[in-house]
C-alpha cells in the first residue's frame, strides 16, 4: 500500500514552464517503455503510433472562469466558476474576507449582478442575471493554472485551448492535447491512426494536492464526462483488431476507464470522481500521452498505477536531470500500461 509521501518529489522552479513554445508539436516526448526511456520530441509520436491506433482526445473548451468583483457590501471578491448547470446558473468558489450568505448580490467585472444561492460543499451556488456562457466569455478571464505567474494574455488565449476544442465547460485545459497542431493531426491520420471524442470538462480539483497521508481517506473531486456511442463502436473495434486504445491525456483516460466500470464501455453522461492509484487494473486504456504532473496529486497517482510506481519515479528523475519542462505548458510523456484487465 502505498501512501501520500510516496507521490512527493523535489521539483527545481525552473522546470516549471511558465509559457507555451512558440509551436505546439514543438515539445519534447519522453518515452516510457517499462523501465526504458528514449528522449524523443512530440512529433516523433507519428512513428510511435500504427494504423489502425485510436486516439482518444478530450474535447471540452475551457471557459473564462474567473471574475473578480465586489459585494453589495463594498468587500471585493474573487470567483471561479467550477461548473455550469445551466443557462443562468453555476457552481463556484467564491474567495472574500467574509462569506456571502443567500440573497448576497456581488457584481462581476463592473458589469454584472449575480446572486448568491445555497452552498454546495466548498462552492456556492450563482444565479446569472442572463446567459452564463454569454457572460463568462464576454467578461471573464482565463484561469491559469496557479503554478503560471504572468497574467493570461493574447497568447494564452489561444494556447491554453486545443485545436480541437468544442464543448464550453471546463476551468482548466486537457494539457496533454495541448501538444497536437493542425499539421500533426492530418499526418497521423493519413497514417491510418483513427480519432475518437470524449467530453471530460476538467475543475479546478485537478490542481489540489491531496492532504491526507492515508490515500484511502481522499475526498475525490468529481468531473463530469459524456461517452459518445460513437467512441464506445470505435474503441470496440479497435480492441477487436489489436490494436491500441490511446489516451490522449488524464481526462480522457479517467472518462473511458470512468465508463468501464462495469467491465464494458459504455455511452452516456455521469459524473466521475474514480481515484485511480497503484493496484488499478485498466479496463480500456492500453497507451497513454500525459505531461508531467505536481508532486502529491491524484494525477500522479493515476500515471504510477498506469505505468507501474518504479517506472514513473525513474522517468521523473530523468526528466528532471535532462531538463525537461513540466505541468500545462511542459514536454509529454508516452506510457504503456501492463496493468490490465
Amino acid at each position: 500500500m502505498y501512501s501520500l509521501s510516496d507521490f512527493d518529489f523535489n521539483l527545481p522552479p525552473e522546470r516549471i514552464a511558465q509559457f507555451p513554445l512558440p509551436d505546439r508539436s514543438a515539445s519534447r516526448l519522453l518515452h516510457v517503455d517499462g523501465a526504458r526511456l528514449a528522449d524523443r520530441q512530440f512529433t516523433d509520436i507519428l512513428d510511435l503510433l500504427q494504423p489502425g491506433d485510436l486516439l482518444v482526445m478530450n474535447d471540452t473548451r475551457v471557459l473564462k472562469a474567473r471574475f473578480f468583483g465586489v459585494k453589495d457590501s463594498g468587500g471585493k471578491v474573487e470567483v471561479l466558476v467550477e461548473r455550469v448547470l445551466d443557462t443562468r446558473t453555476v457552481l463556484a468558489q467564491v474567495r472574500a474576507s467574509k462569506s456571502p450568505g443567500p440573497g448576497v448580490k456581488i457584481r462581476l467585472a463592473d458589469a454584472f449582478d449575480v446572486t448568491v444561492g445555497e452552498r454546495a460543499g466548498e462552492f456556492y451556488t450563482l444565479a446569472f442575471e442572463s446567459d452564463v456562457f454569454d457572460l463568462i466569455e464576454q467578461y471573464g478571464r482565463l484561469p491559469l493554472p496557479p503554478y503560471i505567474e504572468h497574467a493570461p494574455g493574447e497568447v494564452d488565449e489561444t494556447r491554453y485551448q486545443t485545436v480541437f476544442n468544442k464543448v464550453p465547460g471546463a476551468v482548466a485545459a486537457p494539457t496533454a492535447g495541448l501538444h497536437f497542431d493542425e499539421a500533426l493531426l492530418q499526418k497521423l491520420k493519413d497514417k491510418g491512426v483513427r480519432f475518437a471524442y470524449v467530453t471530460l470538462h476538467v475543475g479546478a480539483g485537478t490542481f489540489q494536492p491531496v492532504r491526507t497521508e492515508n490515500l484511502a481517506e481522499h475526498n475525490m473531486h468529481t468531473e463530469w464526462y459524456t461517452m459518445p456511442q460513437e467512441t464506445v463502436d470505435a474503441v470496440r473495434a479497435t480492441r477487436a483488431a489489436g490494436r491500441d486504445v490511446i489516451a490522449v491525456g488524464t481526462t480522457s483516460l479517467r472518462a473511458l476507464e470512468s465508463a468501464s466500470q462495469s467491465g464494458e464501455l459504455v455511452a452516456g453522461s455521469a459524473d466521475t470522481a474514480l481515484f485511480i492509484t497503484p493496484g488499478y487494473l485498466f479496463k480500456t486504456v492500453t497507451r497513454l500521452i500525459t505531461n508531467f504532473h505536481l508532486p502529491k496529486s491524484t494525477l500522479l497517482m493515476l500515471v504510477s498505477a498506469f505505468a507501474g510506481y518504479d517506472e514513473i519515479r525513474a522517468a521523473y528523475a530523468h526528466a528532471i536531470a535532462h531538463e525537461y519542462r513540466f505541468f500545462s505548458y511542459g514536454d509529454a510523456m508516452l506510457l504503456t500500461t501492463p496493468n490490465r484487465v
